[in-house]
This record gives structure tokens, C-alpha cells and sequence, in this order.
């Protein structure tokens, strides 16, 4: 993050991105994650969850908190409580569902003037926005991002710290067909768990266990599927749904098996 950061005065570059890591050492594999992407380890057909994603709903009350020490970051235009909707002026004085950084359930409290601005989480799932201007926590880079027409700087919210899993390879005796995967958003945007654990059986089953272009294979299935078929009205999925706007990075690593590949 702090290469990112002399990059951008040094080569004025701009932008950012999330991180997703693995790491295998010493009989164990470490999945560090900062964003929205995942990885999900497959086991005898059994899904072991390796991060999870880090967004404005996920993280809402570590965000809170902060505009809560520094309500400066707010700039006067966003409130760090957050409301079942936007608030009209006309309901000043009226009592209304909250809840702060604090608080998992939803409590009344009696409508202000400072509840009148924009909530810093502002939507649901995938439409949520910190700032109502990004939908992921944690990632690398975006310095110069602010809110839009605005001096409100977005980085201080955004943590570029990952959470990190550890997975002992040791304790398990593994067969070809276990995998980690790792994708990024575009992926699990439009397709679940066990929908990838499907394709990843689906695949693997029709390659012979030591051949080793099983994995890449199973990885490109799973973007093309992810991405659908271009037709009308876009890109569509086999049950006629949006596919991915997003982009799809895949990578599927064996977990066991044979290791000869000759």
C-alpha cells in the first residue's frame, strides 16, 4: 500500500485494487485476504470457507467507530449512524429505527438535525456503498479517491490490513480431486459455494487424476460459465441471468494426489 502510495508521486499513477494471497509453507497454506475476493478449499466435496469478504455491510461497525474518533473524516455531509432509509426533513422530531458502531440489533431514537445527512453506509449486499461511492473495505491503493464532487478523501476508511487463514495441509490425507480456489468478485457475484464445487467435480472427473492441465481447465470453466454467452440483451448465464460484469480471475491449486505428472 505504501508502494502504491510513491508510485502515485513518483510515476502519477492512480487507482487500486483488493488482494487476495496464498502462501504453502511448512506443510501449511496461509490465505490472506483484503476485499471482495474469496477462497474456498474442496475437500472430499465438502467446502471449507478460507476468507470472507470485506465490505461496507461486513465492516459497517469498524467504519462506524472510526467516523465516530474522527468525525472530521466526515466532512459535515455524512453521519456515521446508520438508518433503515434516507430521512426527510420533515421527520425531524419523530422517532425512528437506528443503530451505531455498537450495536448488531436496531434501536429508536429521536430524529436531529445531523441524522438529516448521508448515512456513510448508505444500501444492501452487493449495492451497499461506504460514502456512496465503493462497496469494498479493504484493498490496496485508491489514495486520491474522494466522494464525489467533494474534498472528502476515502482512504482513511479503507484498511489495507487482511485478515489471514491458516490451513494445515498435514492433518488431512488429500486426494487429486482437493483444490484451493481463489477468485475474485466477478466470480461470486454470480456463482455460489457449492455451484463452484460442482463445476470443480464436474471437470476434474472427466481428466485423468494425473494430468495436470485438470486444474487450468476446471478455472477456465469456471470464468467462461461466470461470464455466460453474449446474445440481445447481454451476457447471460445458462439460466438466462446477468453474467459477470465484473472481471474473473481464477486459480484452482491441487491440494494432493499423485504429483507425477508426466
Amino acid at each position: 500500500d505504501e508502494q502504491i502510495e510513491r508510485e502515485r508521486a513518483s510515476q502519477h499513477l492512480a487507482g487500486g485494487c483488493c488482494a487476495l494471497a496464498a502462501i504453502y509453507l511448512m506443510g501449511k497454506f496461509y490465505v490472506a485476504n483484503a476485499g471482495d475476493s474469496r477462497a474456498i478449499i474442496i475437500r472430499n466435496g465438502e467446502i471449507i470457507p478460507m476468507s470472507r469478504e470485506f465490505t461496507p455491510e461486513t465492516e459497517r461497525q469498524r467504519l462506524q467507530f472510526l467516523a465516530l474518533l474522527r468525525p472530521e473524516l466526515l466532512g459535515k455531509e455524512f453521519t456515521h449512524l446508520e438508518f433503515p432509509r434516507r430521512i426527510q426533513p420533515k421527520e425531524l422530531g419523530k422517532k425512528m429505527l437506528y443503530r451505531d458502531q455498537n450495536m448488531n440489533g436496531w434501536a429508536y431514537k429521536k430524529i436531529e438535525e445531523n441524522d438529516l445527512k448521508f448515512p456513510l453506509i448508505f444500501g444492501e449486499g452487493k449495492k451497499a456503498r461506504m460514502m456512496a461511492t465503493i462497496g469494498v473495505t479493504r484493498g490496496l491503493g485508491d489514495h486520491d479517491l474522494k466522494v464525489f464532487s467533494s474534498n472528502i478523501h476515502i482512504k482513511p476508511f479503507l484498511s489495507c490490513f487482511p485478515e489471514v487463514r491458516v490451513y494445515d495441509l498435514t492433518q488431512y490425507e488429500h486426494c487429486p480431486d482437493d483444490v484451493l480456489v481463489l477468485g475474485t468478485d466477478g466470480l461470486w457475484d454470480v456463482t455460489n459455494d457449492k455451484e463452484v464445487a460442482a463445476v470443480v467435480m464436474e471437470v476434474l472427473t472427466s481428466y485423468e487424476p494425473n494430468d495436470p492441465c485438470r486444474y487450468t481447465m476446471v478455472a477456465q470453466e469456471l470464468v467462461v460459465r461466470s461470464r455466460g454467452v453474449l446474445k440481445e440483451r447481454g451476457w447471460r448465464l445458462a439460466n438466462d441471468k446477468l453474467g459477470s460484469g465484473d472481471d474473473i480471475s481464477v486459480f484452482v491449486i491441487p491440494l494432493g494426489g499423485p504429483g507425477n505428472y508426466t
